[in-house]
């Protein structure tokens, strides 16, 4: 039984499931955009507010902190604090959009394409 678990596994295991959320983030940061299923979307979502949230207060702890979620991705972290952050400054969460797109290949699974608001 799965009481109190959060969050959902893929049928991965932990790395291969923190290894699946930095690629997506790093994606989704580099480009603004991507197209992936919804439940990785889903979970995804928070996981990329709250290095938003990080990036915001723009200190040399919020930068250490970002590269060691997003495995030492300083590119990453340069675009998160001089082109994200400073856009959602008087915003306090709600900075990603997940917009369904239907059903793609033979095994019918849902898309979603996930972006900055």
């Amino acid at each position: 039984m799965r009481h109190h678990k959060k969050g959902r596994t893929f049928g991965r295991v932990k790395k291969q499931q923190t290894a699946l959320l930095r690629s997506l983030t790093r994606s989704l940061v580099l480009r603004g955009n991507i197209t992936t299923t919804v439940a990785k979307a889903k979970e995804m979502r928070p996981y990329v507010e709250k290095l938003v949230t990080i990036a915001k207060a723009d200190t040399l702890q919020s930068r250490r902190a970002l590269e060691n979620r997003l495995g030492n991705a300083r590119d990453v972290v340069k675009k998160l604090h001089t082109d994200i952050a400073p856009k959602y400054a008087k915003r306090s969460g709600g900075y990603t959009r997940i917009t369904r797109l239907g059903k793609r290949g033979a095994r019918k699974a849902e898309e979603a394409k996930i972006e900055f608001v």
